[in-house]
């Protein structure tokens, strides 16, 4: 009985959690970071105070769920094992298209953009937190097909970059400058196999 009670009490502690991540990315897009306050984003999620105090202590805890949440799904995926770099290439890119097309990734963005210049912060958080874990294992990833002897990758950040930018310049950047751009799933799927074929064919071992 006691553990059904204590599955209970973590999926409703679960759902609140993400009620308030919710609520606090809505209202720092609509309000700002500044002026959104934890007892404005309790109100909007509707949780008592002393729930969200209980989740978050701070503002600034609440924006680094927010970024670890966003990227969490993409982090805790396990890398394609090394031996065929165009699987395992491929795998990477529909799993980071799939990332940046997700409405919160943008959300997320936007608000780091909007608040940089008064909180600095945000900015490392995202990419600490969230960009740098992701590059991490793309270049892990990277370095494995080259013990594996399947490419020659002498600069595995700058070839993880360059992957990583070929997606992102058409997939993410024209969504958040750009009101009404969309991509198909069809064209993203033709910018992942570029990026591909590039990336290989660049770096394939001689």
């Amino acid at each position: 009985m006691s553990s059904v009670l204590s599955e209970y009490h973590q999926r409703v502690a679960q759902e609140k959690r993400a009620l308030i991540v919710r609520a606090a990315t809505d209202l720092f897009l609509e309000l700002g970071y500044d002026r959104t306050s934890l007892a404005r984003i309790a109100e909007r999620s509707g949780v008592s105070r002393a729930t969200l105090f209980k989740q978050f202590r701070t503002k600034a805890a609440l924006f680094d769920a927010i970024v670890t949440e966003s990227w969490s799904t993409a982090t805790e995926e396990a890398p394609p094992p090394a031996g065929d770099v165009v699987d395992g290439l491929t795998t990477i890119g529909r799993r980071y298209a799939a990332l940046l097309s997700r409405p919160q990734m943008t959300d997320l963005f936007r608000i780091v953009i909007a608040e940089l210049p008064r909180f600095p912060e945000l900015a490392q958080a995202q990419f600490s937190q969230g960009k740098m874990p992701y590059f991490e294992s793309v270049r892990s990833y990277l370095l494995a097909e080259h013990e594996a002897g399947t490419v020659q990758v002498h600069d595995a950040d700058l070839a993880a970059t360059q992957f990583l930018g070929m997606i992102s310049n058409y997939v993410f950047w024209p969504a958040l400058l750009v009101p009404g751009w969309e991509v198909s799933a069809e064209r993203v799927a033709e910018v992942v196999d570029e990026a591909v074929r590039t990336t290989a064919a660049r770096y394939a071992a001689r």
